[in-house]
């Protein structure tokens, strides 16, 4: 009988020399799915220091094409930079894209925003939730860099939420309030009202 594996596993390491710094690359893999994740890792720590942390969900348009209906690209660049900064981090890059509803199926949603919908009516619009992201590889992430205790870079309280369900202690929430831009103030704005996201509401108006 072959041995069953577990659902995600570590693959490898390697240097990732970026703009920002010199970086370690990780990857993961969901055995289940055959997802694959990568983490960030800059610095050094022992398992008793906090470390910032962000956990960042793909987004093609936003990280990788500059789109500013979103303020993805714009966050990712700041969570790096505060890494550096801070001399220490982890960037957890989850292959959720779209809220978990892909990359042909946001465009399609993205369509219907054109039309008048709003990021959460458009995607329930297509049959989905409005955010099907799951958070549980996380634990295995930060687990194989032993991270134990972080300072989470983020404006989603669902993140904080699954990392307390996975045991992860978190010591603060950082505000990621970067990347308002007229073309995604009114995106911002649903996902503060409708999704609960924590955004300075002087910086939406």
């Amino acid at each position: 009988m072959s041995q069953l594996l577990p659902k995600f596993q570590f693959v490898s390491s390697a240097k990732l020399p970026t703009r920002f710094g010199q970086f370690q690359i990780h990857g993961f893999v969901d055995t289940a799915s055959h997802q694959e994740h990568v983490a960030l890792s800059y610095g050094k720590w022992s398992e008793a220091d906090i470390v910032p942390i962000r956990i960042h969900s793909e987004c093609l348009t936003g990280d990788s094409l500059f789109s500013t209906r979103c303020d993805c690209g714009f966050q990712l660049e700041k969570a790096l930079a505060n890494i550096v900064t801070e001399g220490k981090g982890v960037l957890l890059y989850l292959r959720q894209e779209g809220r978990g509803i892909g990359l042909l199926n946001k465009i399609k949603a993205y369509n219907l925003q054109d039309q008048g919908l709003d990021t959460v009516e458009a995607n329930e619009h297509l049959g989905f939730d409005a955010d099907l992201r799951e958070y549980d590889i996380c634990k295995v992430m930060l687990d194989t860099l032993q991270v134990k205790k972080v300072r989470l870079m983020t404006n989603n309280p669902k993140k904080i939420a699954a990392l307390k369900d996975l045991g992860i202690e978190i010591t603060e929430r950082v505000p990621i309030d970067h990347g308002i831009t007229e073309d995604n103030k009114q995106y911002l704005q649903t996902k503060t009202q409708k999704l609960g996201h924590a955004f300075d509401p002087h910086l939406l108006k």
